[in-house]
C-alpha cells in the first residue's frame, strides 16, 4: 500500500524556527508547491487554535505560499465540516500544530477529516506535523510518559495514532528532553521495530520509502530487529528494560535513511561527513 503514496511527510522534532530563515517550514512550502501552495493549518493538538494557526498562517504566506488557512476542531462534530473537507480537497499541504497529541486523535481520528486527509496524502499532498503534530505520524503514537530516565515499561504510554508513517514508533524534542529512555520503552511494547527521535527545530522528510534529515539537530534511529535479548517478558511495569544488539544511528542534517532496508543511505558521503554520524 505504501507505495501508491503519492505524498511526502515533514515530521518536525517542535521548536522549529518561525522567525528566521525558516529551514524546515521553508521546505514544507516549497515541497507543497510553492508559491501555488494551498496549506490548511490543522489546530485540533493546542488549545489556543487562533493565536497559533494564525502565527504558522503568517509564516506560511510570508514563504509565500498562495494561501494558508485554518481548519479549526474543537470537537468531533467539526470533523464533518463541509468548508473544512472542501478546503482538504484542495490543499497541497497540510500541517498540523503541537500541543496535545491526544486531542488530534480523539477529535480526528476515524472522522470523515481524517479519510479526507488521506486521501489528499496517497494523492501527493505533503503532511507536516510538528511535536504533537510529530506524534501522530505513526499508527500507534506516544500519547505520553516520562523523560530523563532509564527505560521501563511505566515510562510511556502509548495509544492509536494517525497511521501516515505506520509500523514505527515516533518521539519528538528528543535530545533537548533526553528522551531515549521512553523511545525503547515505546519500542520493546510494541510491535514496532523502528524508533525515530527527532531533535527540536530539526524534521525528517518521507518520500518514496526514505527519509532526508534537514534542521539543525539530528534524527536519532533505534532499530530493534536484530536485537539478540529483551526481558520485557520477564518484568514488572516498574523494573528496568534491557535490550541487546539493537542498532543505533544518529544522522544530522542531509543524512538519509532507508525505511525499508533500515539502513542509513551513505554514499557519496564524504569521510568528514561520515565521522559526524553513528551508523
Amino acid at each position: 500500500m505504501a507505495s501508491e503514496i503519492k505524498g511526502q511527510l515533514v515530521i518536525i522534532g517542535g521548536a522549529e524556527d518561525k522567525e528566521g530563515d525558516c529551514q524546515i517550514l521553508r521546505e514544507f512550502v516549497r515541497r507543497a508547491g510553492g508559491t501555488k501552495a494551498h496549506v490548511v493549518i490543522i489546530t485540533a493538538a493546542t488549545e489556543l487554535p487562533r493565536e497559533v494557526g494564525e502565527n504558522y498562517i503568517r509564516v506560511f504566506e510570508r514563504l509565500g505560499a498562495e494561501e494558508a488557512r485554518i481548519i479549526d476542531t474543537e470537537t468531533r462534530k467539526d470533523a464533518s465540516s463541509s468548508t473544512a473537507l472542501e478546503a482538504i480537497a484542495s490543499a497541497t499541504g497540510i500541517f498540523f500544530t503541537g500541543g496535545d497529541q491526544a486531542r488530534i486523535t480523539s477529535i480526528l481520528k476515524d472522522t470523515e477529516i481524517d479519510v479526507a486527509i488521506h486521501k489528499r496524502y496517497s494523492e501527493g499532498a505533503v503532511i507536516g506535523g510538528t511535536s504533537a503534530g510529530a506524534a501522530v505520524m505513526p499508527d500507534v503514537m506516544i500519547v505520553e510518559g516520562d523523560s530523563e530516565t532509564n527505560a521501563r515499561v511505566e515510562t510511556v504510554k502509548m495509544g492509536p495514532g494517525m497511521g501516515f508513517l505506520p509500523g514505527v514508533v515516533i518521539d519528538q524534542h528528543f535530545s533537548q528532553r533526553g528522551r531515549l529512555g521512553r523511545l525503547i520503552s515505546a519500542l520493546l511494547i510494541q510491535p514496532a521495530v523502528l524508533g525515530f527521535g527527532i531533535d527540536e527545530n530539526t524534521a525528517m522528510v518521507v518520500t518514496n520509502g526514505q527519509f532526508e534529515v534537514i534542521g539543525q539537530g539530528c534524527v536519532t534511529v533505534v532499530d530493534e530487529s536484530e536485537a539478540t535479548h529483551s526481558n520485557i517478558d520477564d518484568i514488572l511495569r516498574d523494573e528496568p528494560l534491557a535490550i541487546c544488539g539493537a542498532k543505533l544511528h544518529i544522522l544530522p542534517r542531509g543524512y538519509k535513511f532507508d525505511l525499508k532496508s533500515r539502513k542509513p543511505i551513505l554514499e557519496n558521503r564524504s569521510v568528514s561527513d561520515a565521522s559526524v554520524a553513528v551508523a
